[in-house]
């Protein structure tokens, strides 16, 4: 059977341009003469659809749609992923269509309900595995988390005669997610005696980014081929699948990856180029998806908007990236020049202007109403807000989305200003620790060398008061992440942070400051997601909580 396994970058809610992707993709495939094509899960509506799922009439179109797909179907088998429902109850399910006709629906058995997903909130839970006899083979088809449970239906699948799996995916990045994914594939398929066919959803969305990198793994568990990351992707294979008489155990007898398919066997990122290919493919199409063309970067000279502003180009190209530089009374001439030398290396327009005579403005305004008061946090947040108003001005002006660019280290810390730095439309790092900052740096100047050394070797400064560093208000970053990953993360008790090696007070003072930023991280924007548990869908604690971890 030469079978297609379709990632493609589908947006929530555009039901037509999805099918007109969809129909295409098929098209292609019959051009190929594959006999079955298989679509990621719920692609016709996009995921996650969240709370557009209660309105009837979105599922109504989606229904609409299916339609279009089954006419389009003559001569090749699909498999895609879409909203099913009945009198009683909607589903995550997937149509097995054949010769223009709805030959079966497979409806999601297990449905998660922990990290970024709500399916629980949304969809009735099917209970019914089904196995389907495609071009001779005995196939079965589930949805994403089905594979991953050990209570899913593959078992049963397998028992009753399959020898192919079909497993529809919308299973969003994080950082190690490949490997963990294939090593689980690889045991499904090993323990069940069955090829796996495994086909992943591809692009951004709100804050998740999905990876594509569907891959064909034998009954033996090996990774036959596997499609790219990060990119629409159609990886088409032939595979003949046979049970020896003897062991009764399942195997490949002959596999080849399509001669005339454009796609080859990929091999996979390593760490930091896939972490940085994830960031870029998040912006971009929040960009996109979102309807701005272009962007605006408030670049300080420090290294974080270094990299912010170079991730902008990666995904929209350097015409469609502004850069904002926006001097004090505190800033250092380096950081003047250094982000003039940036914005020559990615070569984006730098505006510039003070904000020295707005700030000045400030001050005299309050000065009878902060009359007594000691100058402290107040004035330095003033600096802030003021290039926060500033380049919310031009976005508003100009129509560009402005990009913050706030790290996960800061935002867990609250070490960063309501309405100033962290106002924009896009947190392109907010789930990015600020030591990983240091190193997609390393690795983004290893492509070429766009980030100035000087902009990475100086010490991390918010510029708000004379001679400032970063490691006056906070503990050192490498000392900082660490901890924040156990305690965010990880879960990890106050006790076992300590264990870890960490000074005591240290800790308390860092869970201090986590949980008394709560209220300022509900007001972030949305943000690639990169880490296991982010802030925001990973994570929801409650802003008033008077609960202490130690």
């Amino acid at each position: 059977m030469r079978i297609a396994l379709s990632q493609i970058n589908v947006t929530v809610g555009d039901i037509d341009g999805n099918i007109d992707r969809i129909l295409q993709c098929i098209k292609s495939a019959r051009d190929l003469g594959v006999n079955l094509i298989a679509f990621p899960e719920l692609c016709i509506t996009g995921y996650p659809p969240e709370d557009l799922v209660f309105k009837k009439q979105f599922v109504n179109d989606n229904l609409t749609a299916l339609q279009s797909v089954i006419s389009a179907s003559s001569n090749i088998c699909v498999v895609i992923g879409y909203i099913d429902k009945d009198a009683d109850a909607i589903y995550n399910a997937a149509a097995i269509i054949e010769r223009q006709a709805l030959i079966g629906t497979y409806r999601k058995m297990v449905l998660p309900n922990y990290g970024v997903f709500d399916e629980q909130r949304y969809f009735t839970p099917g209970n019914k595995p089904t196995i389907f006899n495609i071009n001779g083979i005995k196939t079965a088809v589930n949805i994403c988390e089905d594979i991953w449970s050990d209570e899913g239906p593959i078992k049963y699948q397998r028992e009753s005669g399959s020898k192919l799996l079909i497993n529809i995916n919308a299973s969003p990045y994080h950082r190690g997610k490949r490997e963990e994914r294939e090593l689980l594939l690889s045991k499904r398929a090993l323990e069940n005696n069955l090829a796996i066919a495994y086909v992943n959803l591809v692009g951004g969305q709100d804050e998740l980014v999905f990876d594509g990198t569907s891959v064909i793994v034998s009954p033996e568990g090996e990774v036959l081929a596997r499609a790219s990351q990060f990119s629409e992707d159609s990886l088409v294979f032939d595979i003949s699948l046979e049970e020896d008489l003897n062991t009764k155990k399942c195997k490949v007898s002959n596999f080849n990856l399509a001669k005339n398919s454009k796609v080859k066997n990929k091999e996979p990122m390593d760490d930091l180029e896939e972490v940085y290919a994830a960031l870029v493919t998040g912006t971009k199409d929040y960009v996109k998806k979102s309807g701005f063309e272009k962007v605006i970067v408030a670049i300080s000279g420090g290294i974080d908007s270094a990299l912010v502003a170079t991730i902008a180009v990666d995904a929209l190209g350097s015409e469609n990236v502004v850069g904002l530089s926006m001097p004090s009374r505190y800033s250092s001439e380096g950081s003047v020049t250094d982000s003039e030398l940036l914005a020559k290396n990615i070569g984006i327009d730098l505006l510039k202007t003070s904000i020295e005579p707005v700030f000045s403005e400030y001050l005299a305004t309050l000065k009878g109403l902060f009359k007594k008061a000691k100058p402290n946090i107040a004035e330095e947040n003033l600096q802030s807000r003021t290039r926060g108003t500033l380049v919310m001005a031009m976005s508003n002006k100009f129509d560009w989305l402005t990009l913050t660019t706030g790290n996960k280290s800061e935002y867990a810390t609250g070490y960063a200003t309501l309405y100033g730095d962290m106002a924009g439309g896009f947190a392109v790092i907010k789930d990015v620790p600020k030591t990983l900052v240091y190193k997609l740096c390393d690795y983004r100047n290893t492509v070429n060398k766009s980030i100035p050394t000087e902009i990475i070797q100086k010490p991390p400064s918010a510029e708000l008061k004379l001679n400032q560093l970063d490691e006056d208000s906070l503990p050192p970053y490498d000392q900082l992440d660490e901890i924040l990953k156990a305690y965010v993360e990880d879960d990890k008790m106050y006790k076992e942070i300590i264990a870890d090696g960490h000074d005591q007070k240290v800790v308390r003072r860092v869970i201090d400051l986590v949980d008394s930023s709560e209220h300022k991280r509900r007001q972030t924007p949305p943000g690639v997601k990169i880490t296991k548990r982010n802030f925001g869908r990973d994570r929801r604690m409650p802003i008033v909580n008077r609960y202490k971890s130690y």
